[in-house]
């Protein structure tokens, strides 16, 4: 694979599969096993049918926006790992026609049905993991939005995204910062935090190292986690806490800067990013 651009003092390939790995070094069952991988999409989709609230994330409709100021109609997408379909419906009603790529029989059949339901007639759809995708066909734009953790060659993956569009070529993923209270213990108490361990940082980086200068949009999407109980306030927000035995006195004090009592709950309003990167295809 050529390497081109700027030497980064870096090899952000080697560095995003090194970073496939959790914090104790090991790779999860579901990115060493398919079978694995299909099981937690098989139960995660009968949760999402049961969800009354809807299956669309309230963060994905700001993601959306802009998404869709980059497609056209005369379009024939491709969408890489939809998942729930986060941006599938919103984009087959823009588009001419997508097709959508999933590793997982589940979301085959989750997306195939809830399409049918709304009568979505120009949506297609291919079992089949990206990295194996093999069409002589191109398509107007390729896409795809955190569909990357379980992809160890990132870099044939992201070329093939390249080779496979004729207009436009677009990799999202929501970004961080964490929520500011973790922050603030790792700056003020020194304590260990799960800290992302891959971000659009290392996308775009590769994307460098490839030869390919992609354009970035990043997103600003304010959100508000409520808790019931000012237990589950501190439970739901100590999981990232690597340290062992950390003082609780010092994480209620974090969370006090950025959580509102008001009628018995507990508001924490704080922000997030996504990130679109896109670019016109190019030889490589």
């Amino acid at each position: 694979m050529k390497i081109s651009g700027v030497p980064l003092g870096c090899n952000y390939l080697d560095l995003w599969k090194e970073n496939m790995k959790e914090w104790d070094g090991n790779l999860s069952d579901r990115m060493i096993r398919d079978e694995a991988e299909e099981d937690f999409w098989t139960s995660f989709m009968e949760k999402k049918k049961q969800n009354e609230e809807g299956y669309i994330n309230a963060y994905a409709y700001r993601i959306q926006e802009e998404l869709l100021t980059l497609l056209d109609q005369n379009d024939h997408a491709v969408e890489i790992g939809p998942g729930w379909g986060n941006y599938t419906f919103c984009t087959a009603e823009k588009v001419k026609h997508l097709t959508c790529v999933d590793s997982s029989q589940s979301v085959i059949n989750f997306l195939r049905d809830e399409t049918n339901k709304l009568q979505l007639n120009n949506v297609s759809f291919v079992h089949e993991k990206w990295e194996q995708f093999n069409r002589k066909e191109r398509y107007d734009v390729v896409f795809g939005v955190n569909c990357y953790y379980r992809i160890r060659d990132i870099g044939e993956a992201l070329l093939k995204m390249n080779e496979t569009a004729s207009r436009l070529v677009i990799a999202g993923m929501t970004s961080g910062p964490e929520k500011p209270h973790y922050l603030d213990l790792y700056k003020e108490q020194g304590y260990s935090i799960k800290f992302r361990r891959r971000d659009y940082i290392h996308l775009q980086n590769i994307l460098y190292q490839l030869g390919i200068m992609a354009n970035c949009k990043i997103i600003e999407i304010p959100t508000k986690a409520v808790y019931d109980s000012y237990e589950s306030l501190i439970k739901n927000n100590v999981s990232k806490i690597i340290t062992k035995d950390y003082n609780k006195r010092e994480v209620e004090q974090a969370l006090s800067r950025y959580v509102i009592e008001k009628n018995g709950k507990y508001e924490y309003p704080y922000t997030f990013h996504a990130v679109l990167l896109y670019w016109k295809p190019v030889n490589v």
